[in-house]
């Protein structure tokens, strides 16, 4: 048979890909190994955190299905750095792991243009140096007009715990070996990458009462902007806290012989910023212990995930360690934790479609791109299906700038820079976090679900009802003043907030409120009651952050302006200091026409484009002088 789209993997990249396609209205089929486990996540029982959060609230934004399955069958509900600036709050959200894979699953199944089978993808078929289907282990071949990779840890796929080794794309799971090396004999630069889990305790070996407890907001913040607030009332489970000490790092330490990480045994390269707990006490020999995190992984609480326990050591070592830990000393382990090594390709393979550029009409999507994280994952999925689906439909491509998303942060790192260790989403990665926020992003991005047809034409239209009124209260704000009469000063010292001494706009004044509020913000401007919560903190946050706002556009449009500056044609990058030798390379040979088209090249980074910039115009300055 023939389709439109076709995607490889059923995890929460090509969830994602295969679901945007379909509802695009392209015809879409998704290849899978095991249908039952679509949506599995194999990892943390989680969604969202700093920064993964932004990618999660963007991806609902622009029609995605993560942000809708965690608000059905969340198990616990918080905002992460509440106390701090509203640009590096992240939401974060406990699944429940069996309920979220049987969501996704059957979303996927019900699915209108979305067909699903499960088999293993051997091969590319190929017509020249364009994709043009796929064959699977049992020989059957279906055509595609585009085809997405979104294969996880399933290529070449390898856990280990000890010294035993198993050939497996998660425990349990067939690996996608034949495909790996195909694309091995392709030509494509592929390289080994490495993460890991934790062991898995039943719940009622657990003695919580020695731990400490976790609870959720009260009351809790969905994660989709279509999830109505008045009617989300989940059932909250609480996590806990408990510690590693000095006789499990003993324990370790003592077996790091037997460690696959030191041992030689694991090749690939682990995430930094979640390190194993060898690595952890290799690292950090000074720290006397670890935060480890209990977490609930279903509704009935029969089995906790042990969140900072990451690793692959062996049964009877991971056995002992765990039973030295308080509350955890008559566990029982119902799942051991393990290391998976696996295929990905580099990322500046990758045009910023996410389509490869040595074949056409394939994309790749996920962490088989050398990201980690669901997060990261979902979010490559969704652009790659939107891409592949305005390619058919001969449309411009959909690139997010990095001042317009996350999503255009994390992809153009990855195309433009690659990685040699997984990629994971920070607040830190973003130049414009200030207007890159949480809770913003639905009017950041509905326009383009309105221009593809990602989402409800009804909903589209209540967020632009609800933008026009957020634009008219911040109009009023910049456009009237308060005076210093007694009765105004008066209501500012009940406030507690500093008084003024001359005329000053509204705007200035909330931005001067040092914890802005609903209450504080009517006490002021009573007439403010006729806008709705979600609308007043939009006005807080916008007011608050208004002048810092205003700096960062206007960086943004200089950006745009030096993006736009054509590059002589006869420029000599060799002359040009401060560019190392496989930037110049890499320009000489693309012969880019505009800073724009340099800064789309894989590897020219920002700070190249600078120094080109200021070359171009010293350059045009000796021409009219």
């Amino acid at each position: 048979m023939e389709y439109d789209v076709i995607v490889i993997g059923g995890g929460h990249a090509g969830i994602e890909a295969a679901l945007i396609s379909a509802k695009m209205g392209a015809k879409t089929l998704m290849i899978t190994i095991l249908v039952e486990q679509i949506g599995a996540s194999s990892c943390n029982p989680a969604i969202g955190g700093l920064a993964k959060g932004h990618l999660v609230k963007e991806i609902d934004a622009l029609g995605g299905e993560m942000g809708l399955c965690t608000d059905a069958t969340g198990i616990q509900f918080k905002v992460l750095n509440n106390s701090k600036g509203p640009a590096v709050r992240g939401s974060r959200a406990q699944i429940d792991m069996d309920r979220y894979r049987i969501y996704m699953r059957d979303r996927v199944l019900n699915t209108k243009n979305l067909c699903v089978k499960q088999e293993i993808v051997e091969k590319l078929l190929l017509d020249g140096k364009s994709a043009i289907g796929v064959e699977t282990q049992l020989g059957n071949r279906y055509l595609g007009k585009k085809i997405i990779i979104a294969s996880g840890t399933f290529l070449n796929g390898l856990i280990h715990i000890g010294e035993k080794k198993q050939q497996a794309g998660r425990q349990g799971e067939f690996a996608s070996v034949s495909l790996a090396n195909h694309l091995r004999e392709l030509g494509f630069e592929i390289g080994r990458l490495k993460t890991g889990t934790c062991a898995r305790i039943a719940g009622d070996s657990i003695d919580f009462s020695v731990m400490e407890p976790q609870n959720g907001d009260n009351p809790p913040t969905p994660f989709s902007f279509r999830t109505k607030k008045e009617k989300f009332n989940p059932k909250q489970l609480p996590c806990w806290i408990t510690y590693t000490n000095e006789k499990t790092h003993e324990i370790i330490e003592s077996n790091f012989y037997r460690a696959p990480l030191f041992s030689g045994q694991i090749e690939g390269v682990g995430p930094r910023y979640c390190p194993s707990i060898e690595d952890k006490i290799d690292r950090f020999k000074e720290r006397p212990r670890h935060q480890i995190f209990v977490e609930p992984q279903t509704q009935e609480a029969n089995e906790y995930y042990l969140n900072g326990l990451s690793t692959s050591l062996p049964v009877d070592v991971q056995r002992d360690m765990i039973h030295s830990i308080k509350g955890l000393e008559n566990a029982k382990i119902v799942r051991y934790g393990y290391a998976i090594e696996y295929d990905f390709i580099q990322p500046t393979e990758l045009k910023h479609t996410l389509e490869s550029k040595k074949i056409k009409n394939l994309y790749w999507a996920g962490q088989v791109n050398g990201t980690t994280g669901y997060e990261e994952a979902a979010a490559q999925g969704l652009m790659a299906g939107i891409n592949a689906v305005l390619a058919i439909r001969k449309e411009e491509p959909f690139i997010l700038g990095r001042d317009e998303a996350y999503i255009g942060v994390l992809i153009d790192d990855l195309v433009t820079k690659g990685t040699n260790e997984p990629y994971r989403m920070f607040t830190s990665r973003a130049e414009y976090r200030l207007l890159l926020r949480e809770d913003n992003a639905i009017f950041r991005l509905y326009k383009y679900s309105e221009k593809y047809g990602l989402l409800e034409k009804d909903f589209i239209e209540k967020i632009k009802t609800k933008e026009k009124r957020i634009q008219e209260a911040l109009t009023w704000l910049k456009t009237n003043y308060a005076t210093p009469t007694k009765e105004f000063i008066k209501t500012l010292e009940e406030l507690k907030e500093q008084k003024i001494n001359d005329k000053t706009a509204w705007i200035d004044i909330l931005a001067r409120i040092a914890t802005p509020t609903k209450e504080k913000l009517l006490k002021l401007l009573p007439e403010f009651k006729k806008y709705e919560d979600d609308e007043i903190e939009q006005i807080l946050i916008e007011a608050k952050y208004y002048r810092y706002i205003q700096k960062q556009k206007a960086q943004i449009e200089k950006m745009h302006e030096m993006l736009e500056v054509k590059i002589p044609k006869d420029f000599d990058f060799e002359k040009v200091e401060g560019l190392s030798n496989e930037v110049v390379e890499k320009l000489k040979k693309a012969t880019p026409p505009t800073l724009f088209e340099a800064s789309r090249i894989s590897g020219i980074t920002p700070a190249a484009i600078e120094i080109l910039h200021i070359y171009i115009k010293m350059a045009q300055k000796k021409e009219k002088s």
